[in-house]
């Protein structure tokens, strides 16, 4: 057995957040089954994975090329979580990254450390949160800072060792101290996902990670209703037959959004206004100005309108409950689940592209209308609806859109696609045969891992962060910024390249405008990447767009 690690270094911290995504990909559908509080939508496993995913993958990016520090990573992760939280769960996670990145020194974590850092996540999750409930991630995330505090020992195994074994005590106590984890016979989701996170941990320092019981649904054992752990179910358990109900309240949605250009002060004031327009409001920071606003509100046109006087909203995602929402442990459907996905599409090539690959398509001529996209949506005989915007409506008008589908009776489930080669990553990996929470989870985790640009003609004279730009100018876009200025449209398109491959990638899909140079450049595009940047596979289709010359996406 190796020795135990006496302090965290930027390789064993990278190797940790691989680990916790790991963790929590196995033990993904176990926490969601236990998701009872606040709502019962059993996503928190998959919101947790997937918020770990986001920071692992910034912390990838900051490690290429140059020898990071402990905090350079430890500050990616955070950053990452924020602009990747998923969910109540996966905000909160992200405060415990950014608890240890402000901890960290610039050369390793010890035992000291990592006190400091549980320490200080708590403290900005309990900041961050209008409402602390106990039973709740929160009294597992405090357990396992007394845990670590309290231990006389400041070897980082020994530390490490008392917070995991802090977090596991105190997730057995959460049904003692929330009422709708004791009726449903469960622990907290979100405690057994930090949990996993720490125990994750261990096993880097130690080489040992351990052994916890699994946690299953209720089970009834003669007078006693307990959560049965899977490792040692009891003899004679059995499962809870009939569907749990948890009353929402008013609360219809869950709303989440970043915030750019805002300050703690105006943090402050938003999570007070939020907390008049629903629940579960928490509104956190990575440190360097960007903010991750979430709230369950009846109302999300409002929970958004109150972020702009806060900041720049963005990365806008709205998700419908159920009016009553439902878990059930062992229902099953009457029949199986019609499930269609709208795409908003420009151009005649994208259109017919979107369709054979098994999308209903919306086609536009620039930006969609609120009335186009509800109607598209009320046609379509579906249970379920999966939209891919593609940035072809306001974030403003496709909430509105989301809450009048919703009132009446179709309600749609927005991913968070900005352009149509997202919508194609996006696409690519939906399964109908998945269930609802896990297909739009694996689409919108495909969009994200997908960075995007655009080659266009300037149309006007402006100011960029590339500088000024004069009409007929060629721009190159990375999302919706110009960091490329060329009066050569060959060059403009070589340049951007260079700067979406700076950080990897694996596969470049491109859509070719209307425009004819669309086909000649998407050639010299091919040419370009054969050359400079070899073993990179290179996808091109016409797309038939009017306002982009070239859409490129890598993957």
């Amino acid at each position: 057995m190796a020795d135990d690690l006496s302090t965290l270094d930027a390789h064993a911290l990278l190797r940790w957040a691989a680990a916790c995504v790991s963790g929590l990909e196995r033990r993904r559908d176990e926490i969601n089954v236990l998701n009872v509080f606040p709502i019962a939508d059993s996503d928190t496993g998959t919101n947790l994975h997937f918020t770990m995913a986001a920071a692992l993958r910034a912390a990838e990016q900051a490690n290429g090329g140059t020898e990071p520090t402990v905090q350079d990573l430890a500050t990616a992760l955070a950053r990452g979580a924020v602009a990747g939280a998923r969910g109540n769960s996966g905000v909160i996670l992200s405060q415990l990254l950014r608890g240890v990145a402000e901890a960290s020194s610039e050369r390793s974590i010890d035992g000291n450390v990592l006190k400091d850092a549980l320490e200080a996540a708590l403290d900005l999750v309990s900041k961050s949160l209008s409402n602390v409930v106990e039973g709740t991630v929160v009294t597992v995330l405090r357990g396992a800072a007394q845990a670590a505090r309290a231990t006389d020992e400041c070897a980082l195994a020994d530390v490490t060792r008392a917070a995991a074994d802090g977090a596991a005590s105190a997730l057995e106590q959460t049904p003692r101290q929330l009422s709708v984890l004791s009726q449903a016979g469960v622990v907290d989701a979100g405690g057994l996902g930090l949990v996993v996170i720490l125990d994750a941990l261990v096993g880097v320092v130690t080489g040992d990670e351990p052994q916890r019981p699994r946690f299953t649904v209720r089970a009834t054992v003669g007078d006693t209703t307990t959560s049965a752990s899977a490792t040692a179910p009891a003899a004679d358990a059995r499962p809870v037959e009939h569907i749990h109900e948890y009353a929402t309240g008013d609360a219809e949605y869950e709303v989440m959004y970043l915030l750019d250009g805002s300050s703690d002060h105006a943090a402050d004031a938003l999570r007070e206004k939020l907390s008049d327009l629903g629940d579960s409001v928490v509104v956190v920071g990575d440190g360097s100005g960007v903010w991750s606003v979430h709230v369950h509100s009846a109302d999300p046109g409002a929970a958004i309108e109150v972020g702009l006087a806060a900041g720049k909203p963005r990365d806008i995602r709205i998700t419908a409950f159920a009016p009553d929402q439902q878990v059930s442990f062992a229902a099953t459907p009457t029949r199986p689940l019609v499930r269609m996905v709208l795409a908003l599409v420009t151009g005649g090539d994208a259109a017919e592209l979107f369709e054979s690959e098994g999308a209903t398509v919306l086609r536009t001529g620039g930006m969609a209308s609120p009335q186009e996209l509800l109607d598209a949506i009320l046609a379509l005989r579906a249970d379920e609806v999966f939209v891919l915007p593609n940035g072809l409506i306001k974030a403003e008008e496709l909430v509105a859109v989301s809450t009048q589908a919703r009132q009446l009776g179709h309600p749609a489930v927005l991913l968070p696609t900005s352009s149509m080669v997202q919508g194609l990553a996006a696409l690519a990996v939906h399964d109908p045969s998945r269930v609802a929470s896990d297909d739009s989870y694996a689409m919108a985790a495909a969009a994200a891992a997908t960075r995007w640009g655009s080659v266009r003609r300037a149309d006007s004279r402006a100011l960029t962060m590339a500088g000024v730009c004069e009409p007929g100018d060629c721009l190159g876009l990375v999302g919706r910024e110009v960091l490329v200025i060329d009066e050569d449209l060959a060059v403009a398109t070589a340049q951007l390249a260079d700067l979406m491959l700076a950080a990897g990638g694996e596969l470049v899909t491109v859509l070719a405008g209307q425009d004819g140079a669309g086909t000649y450049l998407a050639d010299t595009l091919e040419k370009h990447i054969k050359k400079m940047h070899p073993g990179i596979d290179l996808m091109v289709y016409p797309g038939g767009q009017d306002d982009d010359i070239l859409q490129i996406g890598v993957e």
